[in-house]
């Protein structure tokens, strides 16, 4: 048996043993977040069904207890015996000083009376209920119980999940060298250097989590049951990503090349691992050690929001193995449109749904590698693709029913939701119109020439024949959650209905293509099972580098916090003009090196008061906060939306297009291209509403 046969049957092994340690165990957790969040929809409308089958339901959903008072009493007997009492009680000194004691017998027989009334009218409601209780309704209540028991559970347990899933898809991501970083391993000094420092990294959030549990204890605080195990597995999980990490930089791959550089390794160093050294020293140095551990367990504050990060990326995943994309960008195919015009379409088109998913990032990990596909796919060249992929997610932030601008109303009472969102249509409008402009005079390279409509208009229809399935079986989904469960599409409930959707959609193309012979099926298309493998195995190392990076930024913002930088500037500035300058600095500063949710609460409390008092308006404050942090994340050095466009894409096709030649733009296309949108998207936005009030 020759050694390619041997190498290529362990890679299979240890593939499938890393679908059974991280894949399997990470597809229940996150089928369990959907099913914990749906039962609670069925459990109202169980409850409803109950009330309209049973009247006083909500009474019999336990056996009625019998009423232990009397009512067949005797009123006169029960008068005479109370009056004597009252005769008999020693007299009270306070009453003395008033004046003699007085029994009226006529107020104690209407206290009996009431009384005795009002025992029977419990022991009637008692039999009524008694009478209602039929066997129909004893199992009726036990599923309706066991539906409740299943959200308690999934409320105590919405935390252990988000725990494990970060330790469990952050070991994955350490496995498989998937963590977010400036670029690639290459060199066995790139792969020292980042597998030395995450180590170093692990061990500070391991020391960290050890004290902060410490700390809990020393401080007299109440530890609950709940809180003990949070950081048991906090400690248990950052242990077991030390000795992945460790076990890692023993065991170098063979395919790395020799040498390296130091500067270009410290590159491949992942991002939250340079958080964490950051962080980590600038609290030891503070003398509060357990700082890490500290804003780490902030989010379990939030984690429904963590835990909906992932069902997103999952989502993401799962759209890669349908066949969605291509049937939607076959119906663009027939106009001929140049590739400049196609990734405006994209763009435009992908706005909506980033405005469920809530922030640019998330969506270009869950969709980017499909845009970028389907780019390449269509004749767009490298650069251009990729710089659609990274700003595939930007132009939605501002669009209803994104949860960025809820977080936002929520923290800020000086906005409404409905006021940034109608503010945020024409704020999308501009910058999809700026990147219109720049995609066909700037960027522009090939000729504008469409097909004509009467040939491309009944190709387009044509192409749009194979979607009508797709649509009526989200329609079917929609309509199910909306009708059947009362729930419909919103910010909140999309991250358990989108995954019930992709399921769908995967059940129908199995089902469909099964039913025209597998000749005729596509190539992609493997079955449900290998579906739902294939974009599990996906998301693991996804979520594990996103939400172990999203972590980390909570602990920069805390450094930010505790150092306070912002007091370094003043509370006010006697021209709108100036704070408004100042603010965009900052903001895409804040953009570059924080998630969106977190940069919100932290402007929240420093420099959205700061903007207030030097009269600014807050919605205009906000909706330039939301263009300057998109500016923030395509910008280098960090640019962290083109990380996660080459951590989806792939570092070959980054490199293909790195290799590329051309002018200057021509070679930094994919860079310079969003900066130019969503730049002077970002000036339009921030100064020219000050000329009309400032």
């Amino acid at each position: 048996m020759s050694a390619s046969v041997l190498t290529e049957r362990g890679r299979v092994a240890r593939r499938t043993g890393l679908e059974w340690f991280s894949s399997f165990p990470a597809c229940i957790l996150l089928l369990l977040v959907v099913i914990f969040s749906t039962s609670s929809d069925i459990h109202n409308q169980m409850l409803q069904a109950g009330e309209q089958m049973w009247s006083g339901y909500y009474k019999l959903r336990v056996d009625p207890v019998a009423p232990s008072c009397n009512p067949n009493r005797d009123i006169d007997a029960e008068v005479q015996r109370q009056v004597l009492e009252a005769h008999q009680a020693p007299a009270d000194p306070l009453m003395s000083l008033l004046g003699e004691r007085t029994v009226n017998p006529a107020d104690i027989r209407a206290a009996v009376e009431n009384a005795i009334a009002l025992c029977q009218q419990k022991h009637a409601e008692f039999d009524s209920l008694q009478g209602q209780i039929t066997p129909a309704l004893e199992v009726y209540r036990a599923v309706e119980g066991f539906v409740a028991d299943v959200i308690a559970l999934g409320l105590t347990s919405q935390r252990y999940i988000l725990v494990v899933l970060v330790m469990l898809c952050a070991a994955t991501a350490t496995l498989t060298r998937h963590h977010i970083a400036m670029r690639a391993i290459d060199t066995r000094l790139d792969y020292t250097v980042s597998y030395f420092l995450q180590t170093v990294a692990n061990v500070m959030l391991l020391g960290s989590s050890v004290l902060f549990r410490q700390t809990s204890h020393d401080a007299g605080a109440d530890i609950t049951f709940e809180r003990e195990i949070l950081h048991d597995l906090w400690i248990v999980g950052f242990a077991a990503l030390t000795l992945v990490s460790l076990y890692r930089l023993v065991r170098p791959p063979a395919d790395l090349q020799e040498g390296g550089d130091l500067m270009k390794a410290g590159l491949a160093v992942p991002l939250y691992t340079v958080m964490c050294l950051i962080s980590g020293t600038y609290f030891a140095l503070l003398g509060h050690a357990s700082g890490i551990g500290v804003y780490l367990d902030k989010m379990m504050e939030l984690s429904d929001m963590f835990l909906n990060v992932g069902l997103y990326v999952w989502v993401g995943m799962m759209l890669k193995q349908t066949r969605l994309a291509p049937l939607v960008f076959n119906a663009f195919r027939p106009w001929r449109m140049p590739p400049e015009m196609l990734a405006v379409v994209a763009v435009i088109v992908a706005a909506v749904p980033t405005a469920y998913t809530g922030a640019s990032g998330i969506f270009v990990i869950a969709a980017g590698a499909v845009i970028y596909s389907e780019l390449r796919a269509a004749g767009a060249r490298r650069h251009l693709a990729l710089a659609a992929t990274a700003m595939s997610g930007s132009l939605g932030v501002v669009l209803r029913p994104c949860l960025l601008v809820v977080v936002i109303a929520y923290l800020n009472r000086e906005v409404t939701t409905d006021v940034l969102f109608g503010w945020g249509i024409w704020v999308f409008l501009l910058t999809a119109v700026m990147f219109l402009v720049v995609s066909l005079t700037v960027n522009r390279q090939s000729r504008f020439e469409l097909a004509p409509v009467a040939e491309a208009l009944p190709a387009m229809l044509r192409a749009l024949v194979p979607l009508i399935p797709y649509v009526l079986v989200v329609a079917v989904v929609v309509l199910f959650y909306r009708w059947a469960l009362d729930v419909g599409m919103d910010e909140f409930s999309a991250p358990r209905i989108l995954p019930v959707i992709m399921l769908a959609i995967l059940v129908y193309e199995h089902l469909a293509f099964r039913k025209r012979g597998r000749k005729e099926a596509a190539p992609k298309h493997q079955g449900i099972e290998r579906s739902i493998r294939g974009a599990t195995n996906d998301t693991t190392s996804e979520i594990g580098a996103l939400l172990l990076l999203l972590g980390l930024s909570v602990s920069i913002g805390g450094v930010i916090e505790r150092a306070e930088i912002m007091q370094m500037f003043p509370q006010a500035f006697g021209s709108a003009w100036t704070a408004m300058l100042l603010m965009v600095v900052v903001l895409v500063v804040l953009g570059m090196i924080m998630d969106a949710f977190g940069a919100v609460i932290l402007v929240s409390a420093t420099v959205a008061t700061i903007a207030y008092g030097s009269g600014i308006d807050p919605i205009h404050f906000w909706m330039t906060t939301l263009v300057a942090f998109e500016l923030g994340y395509l910008s280098p050095p960090v640019a962290l939306n083109h990380l996660l466009t080459r951590q989806v894409v792939g570092e070959t096709e980054v490199s293909a297009a790195l290799a590329e030649t051309g002018t200057f733009y021509q070679r930094h296309e994919r860079i310079i291209m969003p900066l130019i949108v969503m730049g002077i998207s970002l000036v339009l936005v921030a100064f020219v509403p000050l000329m009309f009030y400032a």
